[in-house]
Formats: C-alpha cells, sequence, structure tokens
C-alpha cells in the first residue's frame, strides 16, 4: 500500500484564517496531496492522502509554524487515495458543538492514553477502584460498524445533540471513571471538557481516540471496524481499509 492517510488537529486561536488558508492549500496543491482541512478561530482538523515523501513534506512545513510544531498525525495505509478533491475550508468551529465557552485551548481535559486504557478494561476498573464507563461520542452511523460493546451511546445524529444528552443523564456517572473517545480525539476532548464544565469528577479523554487505541492495542476490546470520513469508509482493526476504494469522498 502506497498511499499514507494522516488526520490530525490541534485546539489553538487563529486570527490569519484567510491567508493560512491560502498557504496550506497551495501547499497541498504542489505536493499533490487530496483531502480536507478544517480552519476556524478555535484551530485546525487535518485529513490528507498522497505519496509518504509529499506527506512528510507537508507535516515538516506545517510543524515549522510555531503554532502547529507539536502536531503528530495518525497514519494508516491504502491503495488509493480515498479523496476525490483538495480542500481548504475556514469555519466557525473545527468541531460543531456551539458551545463558545467550551475553548480546549484553554486547557485540556484529563487524557488516558491507550495502553493505560486497555490495563484498566482487562482489571475492570481504573487504578483508584473506581468503575470505567466509557462513553461514545459519535454519531448513531459510527457507532453501527464498531464501538467498544459495553459504551454508553446516544444514538447521536450530530455531535450538537451531545450537551443535551448528557444533562439528562448525568446520575449515570456519578462516582465512576468516566473515558469518552471518538474517531480521532477531537469530539471527545471537547466533550470531555463539557463535562468537567458541568462539575462531574473524573472524567478523561481518549488519547489519540479510536485509531491511536487500534494502532497501540491490537483491538483488544475493540468490536467491529472504525468509520473514517473518506473513501475507504472504514478500517480495521489494522487501519487498513474494509471497502473497495475506488469512489473518493
Amino acid at each position: 500500500m502506497s498511499i499514507v492517510n494522516i488526520s490530525a488537529y490541534k485546539f489553538i486561536s487563529l486570527d490569519d484564517l484567510p491567508a493560512l488558508r491560502e498557504r496550506l492549500l497551495a501547499r497541498c496543491e504542489v505536493l499533490a496531496l487530496k483531502g480536507t482541512i478544517l480552519l476556524a478561530p478555535e484551530g485546525i482538523n487535518l485529513f490528507l492522502a498522497g505519496a509518504r515523501e509529499h506527506i512528510d513534506s507537508f507535516m515538516a512545513q506545517l510543524n515549522r509554524d510555531a503554532r502547529f510544531a507539536d502536531i503528530v498525525p495518525k497514519e494508516s495505509l491504502s491503495d488509493s487515495v480515498p479523496f476525490g478533491r483538495m480542500r481548504v475550508r475556514i469555519k466557525r468551529e473545527i468541531i460543531t458543538m456551539r458551545l463558545p465557552a467550551i475553548r480546549p485551548e484553554g486547557g485540556r481535559a484529563p487524557a488516558v492514553d491507550a495502553p493505560t486504557l486497555r490495563r484498566w478494561l482487562d482489571q475492570g476498573h481504573d487504578d483508584a477502584g473506581r468503575e470505567v464507563l466509557l462513553l461514545d461520542t459519535r454519531n448513531d452511523y459510527e457507532t453501527d460498524l464498531g464501538k467498544f460493546p459495553q459504551a454508553v451511546d446516544y444514538r447521536l445524529a450530530s455531535f450538537t445533540g451531545f450537551p443535551r444528552a448528557i444533562a439528562a443523564d448525568r446520575a449515570r456517572y456519578a462516582g465512576k471513571t468516566v473515558v469518552s473517545y471518538c474517531t480521532g480525539g477531537i469530539r471527545c476532548e471537547k466533550a470531555a471538557l463539557h463535562m468537567n464544565a458541568l462539575g462531574m469528577e473524573h472524567v478523561y479523554q481518549l488519547e489519540g481516540g479510536i485509531l491511536k487505541y487500534l494502532e497501540q492495542t491490537n483491538a483488544t476490546h475493540w468490536q467491529g471496524t472504525c468509520f473514517v470520513f473518506d473513501g475507504r469508509g472504514a478500517v480495521d482493526a489494522d487501519l487498513l481499509p474494509t471497502k473497495n476504494e475506488s469512489t473518493p469522498a
């Protein structure tokens, strides 16, 4: 498989969005990359695919910008590019929640890495002896393809419904350690911050999301595949495409 697919995000204040958009688009076009980059006042979210040397060149240049120096993308491989074009879009939020007071740049929620979560699930509790409750923050069509089978799933039509769902169900989480998760980390980061803002204790985000969990744990405790927002449709436990890649997104 010769195509490298990357996803990455960072919550960081950006005030030069039009100029940044033009620079990133021009660079991607020179390198023949395809995919989507979302820019907003709260940060950057990107999904790109291309040859290894071109992906590495793009990331090297992106990391030279001090604001993005610590971005390390998640990677997977495919036989073909699962995007039909290159887009760089300016939006109000890089992940829409419609709660402007939630600003991850101001302080991240506590995170648990994949090996630690696997260990907690193996032993049936966290290191303090509390029951661990997993919370899926993705949309219903994503959870239909795969999830942690014991996770809470609100069957969300969109992420904007999450605050209402959690407000009506807070009692479920009392006295437990909660680990929110999503595909790559961006939604569960906002979700965990919102839950902290509600005064909920022992709430974590899964660092790197499902993709990092599959990479680091051999999919232990995971069931099914992981939906991705491109022509691959989903990836399996080895982060390989599960469908024909002939119809790019």
